[in-house]
């Protein structure tokens, strides 16, 4: 159960938000599921039962609830190696996270050298798990070096006990962790990761680990749809931990499921307000805020995007120091410009960070205040210069850079054809960077799809054609998004394909419905409603 919280203005504050329309309500009941799975070990009955529900957090990276059941554990049993064994993985997100101290910490608190450690773990088995820990938490070097190590370690121990479902999670979990830093190799590893999770969550459809992973190893474009019924049941498997609510929205936004989108980020949000206390990171309120305001935009709901944007702030002002929390916020608020194409031009600064300068340049682009539109050019140079190896910086300058020259291109009563070309050339070349990289997941980054707009580019130039295509590429890459359709009916409707056209039309009015938006005016007028 969550525990007692401390009043706080700004959290006080934080909670009135749960009291509109559209949120979901959590329940006590629900703060107490986290799925069901076996795992035996030769710990008391007692710390067993702490342990069991330390593995479930774990499983759905719910860390700090993990780190108190096992400490809980290690109370009641001193010398239960699995507890320590546990903990050491609750100190950083196994597949993004910096390198920390705490893993080791933990194990050396069980004992000082590995045969210390060793001695208190009676079985093979555990002795193996204790071994996967150690690689883990004490491998020298980086978390690449280690997780790399975490992944052999648990191949070994699969091999020795090819049928146990918690081996076969935690090496699922650990090949996830490894493909982050193995390069090439990466989506070889994620595929047996998820074959593997996959085979398990057909064995158990309400384990927590099984459900997560198997969302994880196919979170892209082409591989999402075989996540989508582990994604389906995994909110409902494991809702104590707010990233078990957001998680499965990986799978809804890969296949358009906006309204998905919205709604379990919204219950992640609340989920992790309600296990909040002071001092506690604030990640999971920070993800689902990011990923909430993305589908709400999508939906055309610009009332719940500044909801978002008062949550991420509510956040800050009870976080300061939070540099994530500040960054989340900024990000919000720039895609709640360049999403709504409601163009605002503020205050140029040379504190403003690059998403805040695309949404700024693509403003004063598509405003006409070229000669700004050209500052945030060049302040973006800069700060390119300083950072070559940047990829998203390098998209964000060409995106602005490209949409600049394209309207100055169209100044004069003559096209400037060089400055078209250039355009085109620099919108190419920030497709070739993305498509270099691997396939898109989660919401739309840079915050302006590069596709969608070399193709929004293309349709203004009248190029019809290159525009279908582009916005083809661009709705294979982010399905269902309004934008993309809208534009992929109006360049169908430059070429005369009224199929074509009349489905992306409907296509468009499945999502936007409100007549007051002139895109569903559009539409309707053009399929006769």
């Amino acid at each position: 159960m969550p525990r007692q919280k401390h009043s706080k203005p700004v959290l006080t504050t934080l909670f009135c938000l749960l009291a509109l329309p559209f949120a979901v309500n959590i329940h006590a009941a629900e703060l107490d599921r986290i799925g069901t799975f076996d795992f035996p070990t030769s710990g008391s009955a007692a710390a067993q039962e702490h342990f069991i529900r330390g593995v479930g957090f774990l499983h759905s990276f719910g860390m700090t609830q993990a780190q108190r059941e096992f400490r809980r554990a290690q109370e009641l049993e001193p010398d239960f190696a699995m507890a320590y064994w546990g903990e050491a993985f609750t100190y950083q997100h196994p597949f993004f996270g910096q390198k920390d101290d705490g893993p080791g910490n933990a194990l050396m608190r069980l004992g000082a050298t590995s045969e210390e450690r060793l001695a208190h773990a009676p079985t093979e088995r555990e002795k193996g798990f204790l071994r996967a820990a150690e690689a883990y938490a004490l491998t020298v070097g980086g978390m690449a070096e280690r997780r790399t190590a975490w992944m052999h370690a648990m191949a070994a121990l699969y091999e020795k006990f090819p049928d146990d479902d918690e081996v076969k999670a935690f090496y699922a979990a650990s090949m996830l962790a490894a493909a982050t830093v193995e390069g090439a190799d990466r989506d070889r590893i994620n595929m047996r990761a998820g074959a593997l999770a996959l085979g398990l969550f057909k064995k158990n459809d309400n384990h927590p680990g099984a459900a997560h992973y198997v969302i994880h190893a196919f979170d892209d474009p082409i591989h999402a749809p075989i996540a989508l019924e582990a994604a389906t049941a995994y909110a409902d498997i494991a809702p104590a931990v707010s990233h078990a609510r957001h998680m499965p929205t990986h799978i809804f936004i890969q296949h358009g499921m906006w309204q998905e989108v919205s709604l379990w980020n919204d219950s992640a949000f609340n989920a992790g307000l309600e296990l909040w206390q002071p001092g506690d990171a604030t990640g999971d309120m920070n993800h689902s805020s990011d990923w909430g305001q993305y589908g709400d935009l999508q939906l055309g709901d610009l009332n719940k995007s500044e909801v978002w944007i008062q949550r991420g702030q509510l956040v800050v002002d009870n976080d300061p120091n939070n540099a994530r929390a500040m960054g989340t916020l900024k990000t919000m608020k720039a895609r709640h410009i360049i999403e709504s194409k409601q163009w605002q031009k503020q205050p140029f600064s040379d504190d403003l960070d690059a998403t805040e300068l695309l949404a700024l340049g693509l403003s004063a682009a598509n405003l006409g205040d070229l000669a700004l539109a050209n500052q945030v050019v060049a302040k973006l140079q800069s700060m390119l210069a300083a950072r070559p190896d940047s990829v998203n910086l390098q998209l964000i300058h060409h995106e602005v850079a490209a949409l600049t020259l394209h309207k100055e291109s169209m100044q004069q009563s003559m096209v400037d054809v060089t400055k078209r070309q250039q355009a085109i050339d620099l919108i190419q070349e920030a497709m070739t960077i993305k498509e270099s990289q691997r396939p898109p997941n989660g919401a739309a980054t840079p915050l302006k799809p590069v596709h969608e707009l070399a193709a929004e580019m293309m349709l203004e130039m009248g190029r019809h054609d290159e525009a279908a295509q582009l916005f083809a590429v661009s709705l294979q890459r982010l399905p269902n998004r309004p934008w993309s359709l809208l534009g992929a009916a109006r360049s169908h409707k430059g070429r005369n394909n009224v199929a074509e056209a009349s489905a992306m039309y409907n296509a468009l009015l499945a999502v936007w419905s409100d007549d007051s938006h002139a895109a569903v005016r559009e539409a309707k007028q053009y399929l006769g409603y």
